[in-house]
């Protein structure tokens, strides 16, 4: 017998728990940061935060997962979703949150970013999450530097002390997820310019496959690849062996961009790329520099 007054919410825990359905499928499992971590740790000596840095991390194709700012994926983290920005000062695209190591915060390892997780339902059937984005150069050295030469028994140097929220110039970027059944998942961005005065802000969205051919020989590696739709609406066809197929409909005629989840082992290691199409091709296009200044 149904309950009497049951929200749709409940309802969806309920089809997850005694029918199976999965609701909990697709979620924020995507990580906030992975760079750094000792799953991604491979030195000699132990030390994650200098063996894989905030720096590498638009290089580099992770190992045991991903990162991304409002990341949306499956349980398995194999096909990801998340947020990319950039304000045009920027010397990289703004894609996962930038924090110190231990080595570089005065109190340790810290986020220098403001994001807030607004709202979620347990089968995350609806979430919303805010960002906000600073319209000028986002200060990378200028916080590493300062929290380095300050001790410990100093405050710590946040974001908002170094003036680039100043006069309200920084971006509120909103992002959404609302389920119609457990496959079919609406993303709605959307952006508030805080500042007096107009400005420029490219949103990139992003989708891609976390890198499991790479390190497991034999396994089959997914596709992403444009399909033809109607007009006014942009199709990303996504095919993986163990999801099946996935669609990304895009609304707009917006062009499309596609590289590789591969590491650039030129940058990193200074050995050749198998091929043009790395991890920071669309970052970097005139060839192997440093994604953050």
């Amino acid at each position: 017998m149904q309950q009497l007054n049951e929200t749709a919410e409940q309802r969806r825990l309920q089809e997850a728990r005694k029918q199976k359905v999965p609701w909990k499928k697709w979620g924020p499992y995507l990580s906030e940061r992975q760079w750094g971590t000792v799953r991604e740790d491979y030195s000699d000596n132990g030390d994650a935060w200098s063996y894989f840095s905030h720096d590498q991390a638009c290089s580099r194709a992770y190992h045991w997962g991903e990162d991304g700012l409002a990341g949306f994926s499956d349980e398995k983290q194999r096909l990801c979703f998340a947020l990319a920005l950039w304000n045009g000062r920027d010397a990289v695209i703004k894609e996962r949150l930038f924090g110190l190591t231990n080595s570089e915060g005065n109190h340790g390892e810290d986020v220098k970013e403001y994001y807030f997780y607004l709202d979620s339902t347990p089968t995350h059937s609806y979430m919303k999450w805010l960002y906000k984005y600073p319209q000028a150069e986002f200060p990378y050295a200028d916080l590493r530097e300062t929290n380095r030469q300050r001790s410990r028994n100093e405050p710590e140097y946040e974001l908002i002390d170094t003036g680039v929220f100043n006069e309200d110039r920084y971006f509120d970027i909103y992002v959404e997820y609302a389920k119609e059944t457990p496959e079919d998942i609406l993303a709605r961005i959307s952006v508030s310019n805080r500042a007096p005065e107009p400005a420029s802000l490219h949103v990139l969205p992003v989708l891609w496959f976390r890198n499991t051919w790479t390190w497991w020989p034999g396994a089959a590696k997914p596709v992403l690849r444009q399909v033809s739709g109607a007009t006014g609406v942009r199709i990303i066809a996504a095919s993986h062996e163990e999801l099946g197929d996935r669609w990304l409909y895009i609304d707009g005629d917006v062009p499309l961009l596609f590289t590789e989840n591969e590491t650039n082992n030129l940058r990193i290691f200074k050995t050749p790329n198998a091929s043009p199409y790395v991890k920071d091709g669309i970052n970097n296009l005139t060839g192997p520099q440093a994604c953050e200044q």
